[in-house]
């Protein structure tokens, strides 16, 4: 199964499964692009978040940084896109810059698999649940400590970071 967030320090966005017919899928770049389009502009728009002062950042996996979808994403947060190949560079393998890396995925498997679940069903109720239980005082911890590896990141000249900073 193949699931999609958005996370700020106000809220998540999702989670979207990518499926076709009731099956599960795996993402090329049209499942990405009607994603961005049929799913996270109707939620940018129905959460009233501006996404002219919103950045959006991406990873490097190619359904993302084909030009199609680059063109989207980039109209859609026009000079504020953090990918692979655009307006801030997203350095390669860089989990700890990360929030859904060094946090969101950990978090949820952590808890999602508590409950054991046996089914598909099962499993994405789970993660919806999980999800709708992440409170804004978490949330605002986590964009805290992004801040801080960010600025760890700039001391470090863009090397590897050499501590982790794990805290929430």
């Amino acid at each position: 199964m193949t699931v999609w967030c958005a996370i700020d320090k106000v809220g998540v966005i999702g989670p979207y499964f990518f499926e076709e017919n009731g099956m599960t899928t795996t993402v090329n770049l049209a499942r990405y692009i009607d994603m961005i389009n049929n799913f996270l502009e109707p939620e940018l728009w129905s959460q009233r978040i501006n996404n002219q002062n919103a950045w959006f950042q991406q990873d490097g996996a190619t359904a993302h940084t084909e030009r199609a979808a680059m063109a989207v994403v980039g109209a859609m947060f026009p000079d504020h896109l953090i990918s692979q190949c655009d307006d801030v560079p997203w350095p390669p393998r860089s989990p700890d810059l990360s929030m859904y890396d060094f946090f969101l995925w950990g978090y949820l498997k952590s808890l999602v698999y508590e409950g054991k679940p046996r089914t598909l069903e099962e499993l994405k109720g789970a993660i919806r649940k999980q999800i709708s239980m992440i409170n804004q005082e978490l949330l605002q911890r986590i964009e805290a400590n992004f801040r801080k590896r960010l600025q760890m990141y700039i001391l470090q000249n863009g090397h590897h970071l050499s501590d982790i900073i794990f805290c929430t």
